[in-house]
Parts: structure tokens; C-alpha cells; sequence
């Protein structure tokens, strides 16, 4: 029977170009997503950091607003390359910009100039996720009229960008083991892996629901979750350094995985009171939602190719691949507060299908 799991949960509210608490190489995964330059809602926030900025925007200088910007996240970068454990992944969702000065609309790639920064830190660059977000917009162009050269080609997308640090990760034998456990289906595989993701909205913002987006780097659960289902195995150690309401630390605690977060914004760091029933409830239905989808995968695919090979030996229910042989499901059973900034969650076994 394998291990049980508990994992502990840290939001820092501090800058997170200076992450002190997190020691080097201590860290398996970071997923996150930072306040976008030249999108104007966080033109206040960087201008805060940064007193050049606003003059540099209400100047006509949006080139040099763009390059402050980033050079305020550059720092942040170099702390992850430090924290991250040789092998380990982070995972950037950023989107680019669009905005007019001086009459003149323009694009501001965020994207190209985040990469270029990890480049140069010393990341390897891996292929990056497309994310295009559903809309039910009536009107999907930027600009006027049905003429030549007057409309501009809409922005729905933002990236998500996959780097690590050096080569692949060594992992020990406990490490296997728990490795195995983690195997993700081999539908799910398929749809994670793919490079371009349709089927996440933008409006969910919790495991359990929805919240407002604010002026936090909010992104949707479920994407926070997939990528951490892909590049983390149970009892790592997920990092957040632009926490906002704290979606990376709710994923990480729904999969069995711990988590830090940095904020400086302190109305937002207190995450004792959002690990509430509700919270473990909706925890508890992502585990069954994951079970049911796959009995009903296995269904299809039996009716139209024939008996699965191979079954899993914790719950017996088929799978496609060996490597599910093993996979195990950890479902949160409950959250104990170590203060207002730290929470621990312990887990039982998933019942049976």
C-alpha cells in the first residue's frame, strides 16, 4: 500500500525577487502567472516598483515602459532558476499585449521577451502550450469595417511557456515509487500533451468554483492542475512566486502536491479561511470526476477496439498502458491551519470505482 501522503502549504507575503525562505534547489516545479506588462490594469503595480514607468507610458515612450516592466521581472526569474532542483520545470502562463499610443496600435510580446530572459538565465526552452481561450464574442476582429487594412487579426491566446533548468531529473528510489503513482491516464496524456489547449476556459478561478479575477494573476484551476498532474509526482514541491488568490496552492493540495507562494499584497495572503468543507468537498469531486471520465473512456474505447490489456492493481479498473498499473489516487481529507499563512493537508485513499 503506498505511503501516506501529507503536504504543507506556505504563502510568504514578500517580494518574490527576493525569495529568502526557499532554499536553493529545494523546489520541483514552479506554475505561475505574473502581472503582464502593458496590459493597463497593472500599469499601477509596476509603476509602484518602478517610478519611471508611468511617465515613460503618459510620455509616448511605450517601448521603454515595456522594458522597465520587464526588468522587474527578470529578477524573479533568476530566483526561480535558484530555487528549482536540476531537472525541474517551470511552467509561465503570460499573455501578450495590445494597446495604442500616440495613435499608433501595436503588439507587446511579452512571451518572446519573457523566453529571451529565461534564455539567458541559463533555462532549456522546451515547446510551449498554446492556450486559446473560448469566447462567445459576436465580434472577434480589433478595428472598424469590412475594408482592406482596417480591422486587426483578434488576441484570444496567451502561452504557456515550459522551460528547465539543465537536463532531465534523476529521480531516487522513493522517488520512483512515488513516480509511478502519479502516472496520469493515458487519455488524459493525450489531451495534456497536446500544444494547443481549447478546452479551458477562462473564467474558473478555483477548484471549487468561480472567483473574481481582481487584480490578482488568477488563471483558471484546472490549467494550474493539468500542469502540475505533468510535471510534478506526488509530495513534490510546487512554487508560486505571483500567488494573487492563491490558484497554484489549491491545485497543489488537490493533487497531493505541497506549495509555496509569494505575495506582496497582504489582503491576499491569508489562506487559512479559504481551506474550508466546501473547498475539500469540490477537492474530493475532482478526484471522482477523474475516475468517472476514465470509466467512461474505457468503455468507449473497449465497445470500439476490443478488451483493454492491462488493469490497475490498486482499484483493478482497466488501462491502456503498464505504466497506469501503479497510478494511485490521493484524495484531500482534510486541512489543519498552522497560522493564517500556512495549512497542512492530509489525505486518504480514493475509493474504489
Amino acid at each position: 500500500m503506498p505511503t501516506k501522503l501529507e503536504t504543507r502549504h506556505r504563502v510568504f507575503q514578500a517580494d518574490a525577487r527576493r525569495m529568502e525562505a526557499v532554499a536553493d534547489a529545494s523546489v520541483h516545479l514552479v506554475v505561475t502567472s505574473p502581472p503582464y506588462p502593458m496590459i493597463a490594469m497593472w500599469d499601477g503595480v509596476f509603476s509602484r516598483q518602478d517610478a519611471r514607468i508611468a511617465p515613460a507610458l503618459a510620455g509616448g515612450r511605450p517601448r521603454e515602459g515595456f522594458e522597465r516592466m520587464h526588468a522587474l521581472l527578470d529578477p524573479v526569474w533568476q530566483e526561480i532558476h535558484r530555487v528549482l532542483l536540476p531537472g525541474g520545470f517551470a511552467c509561465i502562463n503570460i499573455g501578450d499585449a495590445v494597446r495604442s499610443f500616440n495613435g499608433e496600435f501595436g503588439l507587446y510580446a511579452n512571451h518572446v521577451r519573457t523566453l529571451a530572459s529565461l534564455q539567458r538565465i541559463g533555462f532549456t526552452c522546451l515547446p510551449a502550450i498554446l492556450w486559446r481561450k473560448p469566447t462567445n464574442a459576436p465580434t472577434k476582429f480589433m478595428g472598424s469595417g469590412v475594408l482592406p487594412a482596417g480591422a486587426y487579426v483578434t488576441l484570444e491566446h496567451e502561452f504557456i511557456l515550459i522551460v528547465r533548468k539543465g537536463g532531465k531529473r534523476r529521480f531516487s528510489t522513493e522517488e520512483q515509487q512515488r513516480r509511478r503513482e502519479s502516472a496520469i491516464f493515458w487519455e488524459e496524456r493525450n489531451i495534456f500533451f497536446s500544444d494547443i489547449w481549447t478546452d479551458i476556459r477562462g473564467a474558473g478561478q478555483a477548484i471549487g468554483g468561480n472567483e473574481p479575477r481582481g487584480r490578482s494573476a488568477a488563471f483558471p484551476s484546472e490549467l494550474a492542475l493539468r500542469l502540475i498532474l505533468m510535471y510534478a509526482i506526488k509530495g513534490d514541491t510546487v512554487l508560486d512566486p505571483f500567488w494573487g488568490t492563491g490558484t497554484t496552492t489549491l491545485a497543489a493540495a488537490a493533487a497531493g502536491r505541497s506549495s509555496i507562494g509569494y505575495e506582496i499584497e497582504p489582503a491576499l495572503t491569508r489562506m487559512g479561511a479559504r481551506f474550508d468543507a466546501a473547498l475539500l468537498a469540490a477537492m474530493q469531486a475532482r478526484v471522482r470526476a477523474r475516475l468517472e471520465r476514465h470509466t467512461l473512456f474505457v468503455r468507449d474505447r473497449e465497445a470500439r477496439k476490443g478488451p483493454l490489456k492491462y488493469r490497475n492493481r490498486h482499484y483493478g479498473f482497466k488501462v491502456v498502458t503498464r505504466q497506469e498499473q501503479e497510478l494511485f489516487f490521493d484524495v484531500p481529507g482534510g486541512f489543519k491551519a498552522r497560522s493564517a499563512n500556512e495549512i497542512t493537508c492530509a489525505y486518504e485513499s480514493a475509493p474504489s470505482v
